[in-house]
This record gives structure tokens, C-alpha cells and sequence, in this order.
């Protein structure tokens, strides 16, 4: 199971958010540089970053963190928040993103996800399912698509999407542990799915129990600025 720590990005400094709430923003480095350069120093290959500005701007605004990230490290870097168009899309590929995360255009826009997924490959995208009650919310967290989660990854599946992150959002930022048994759910319905977990996880127990299913990944964030989740621990999973 791959460890992967989180860089949320709002005017080009460290954050992180509780429930997505852009109220409850908490800086933890005015230098996101020097997190990544931290993260790889300790033995970690890979990198979830999200432009939580270009979330609510419907457009990449944080591309110079990517590309100075992307440059200064050899961090292996999925990228998210505002992909609306094909020029964000080919920009965040550009400034270094390995992978790019489709939110809300999945929902709002899925035919032309399906034509980047035949014009990028598999291996490049991966579908964001954010989600609260099983349902799929989109524009920052904010709106509730009236999708159900399970239709949403079926649909995606058939089309040939291999990697999604699933974050709960009613877990995301409270450090009370991670949504085991919705995981445990997707993996028995969607085997084949690389499938990564986000939200919540907090403790040694979360991470036993995602690997123990398999999961792809586990996305690491304010547990990890909290000092919640240890260098050791983590990085024993980090296979």
C-alpha cells in the first residue's frame, strides 16, 4: 500500500481544511517547496497535491507550486483542484503532475473526461469521487450532486478508469479515523479499481485495516501535520 502524504495549496502556502470548509484553514508552511523537499528527504515517492484556490476558481491558480515542486523534487505528483479545461489539463501535466484528479468535471462534464481518458491513458487520470452519505459532491465540496457513488464508479470502470481516490467528506480533517467500511464496500463491488483512500485516516489501525483490503493507497494529511500518524509508522507501509 503506498503512503501519500497531502499539500493543499490556498495563495501558495501549506493548509489544511476540516470537512472542506474554507473557514477552518489552518496554515502549517508558508513554504509547500520545502514540505515536499521534507517528505522526500524521509523516504516518500509520491505526492497528493490539490490547488484548493483553483477548486474554487474553477481554473489552476497554484501552477507555480506544482512546477517548483516538480522541479526541486523527485516526488511523484498527483495533481488536483480547478481541471476544467483542456489548457489546465495539458498545464498541470506540463508543470510536472505525473497524474491529474478529476472532481467535479467527472460529474459535470463526463464526456469530455472520456475523451481525455482515450487521449491521456489510463495510467494519467485519476477519478476523484468526494463524497458524504454515498453521494457525490462536486464545486469545492459544496453541492450535492444527487449522484449515487456507486453508479458514479461503474460508469467510470466500464470507460477504462483505473485509479480513483475516494474521500469521505463528513471524515476529511477531523482525525477521528477513516471510513473503513465504505472502503471495504467499493473493493468488494470494484476489485480491479486502484483504489485510494482520503479522509480521515489518522491512525496505525487505518492503515492496517486498508492494507489488510488492499487498498492502492492511503492519503496521509492532517494526521500527519499533527503529528498523530509517526515517520515510522508511515513509512513501514510505504511498499
Amino acid at each position: 500500500m503506498k503512503i501519500i502524504p497531502a499539500i493543499d495549496l490556498i495563495g501558495g502556502k501549506c493548509v489544511r481544511l476540516t470537512e472542506g470548509d474554507y473557514n477552518t484553514q489552518k496554515t502549517y508552511n508558508e513554504n509547500p517547496v520545502e514540505v515536499a523537499q521534507d517528505f522526500e528527504a524521509r523516504g516518500i515517492t509520491r505526492l497528493h497535491l490539490v490547488d484548493l484556490d483553483g477548486a474554487k476558481a474553477g481554473k489552476i491558480i497554484n501552477h507555480h507550486v506544482l512546477r517548483e515542486i516538480a522541479q526541486k523534487t523527485r516526488l511523484q505528483i498527483d495533481f488536483g483542484g480547478g481541471v476544467k479545461s483542456d489548457e489546465d489539463l495539458a498545464l498541470a501535466f506540463e508543470c510536472g503532475a505525473k497524474q491529474v484528479t478529476l472532481g467535479s468535471i467527472a460529474v459535470q462534464q463526463p464526456d469530455k473526461c472520456m475523451a481525455w481518458l482515450e487521449q491521456y491513458g489510463a495510467e494519467k487520470l485519476i477519478l476523484g469521487a468526494d463524497v458524504k452519505d454515498e453521494q457525490i459532491r462536486i464545486s469545492g465540496w459544496a453541492e450535492n450532486s444527487q449522484i449515487n457513488l456507486f453508479d458514479f464508479l461503474e460508469k467510470y470502470e466500464k470507460c477504462g478508469i483505473k485509479y480513483v481516490i475516494c474521500t469521505d467528506i463528513a471524515k476529511d480533517g477531523k482525525q477521528e479515523g477513516t471510513s473503513i467500511a465504505l472502503y471495504q464496500k467499493i473493493r468488494n463491488r470494484f476489485p480491479h479499481l486502484h483504489l485510494i483512500a482520503s479522509g480521515g485516516v489518522t491512525y496505525q489501525t487505518d492503515l492496517e485495516a486498508l492494507q489488510a483490503m488492499d487498498v492502492y493507497g492511503a492519503i496521509v494529511g492532517k494526521a500527519l501535520y499533527e503529528g498523530s500518524l509517526s515517520w515510522e509508522t508511515l513509512l513501514s507501509f510505504n511498499i
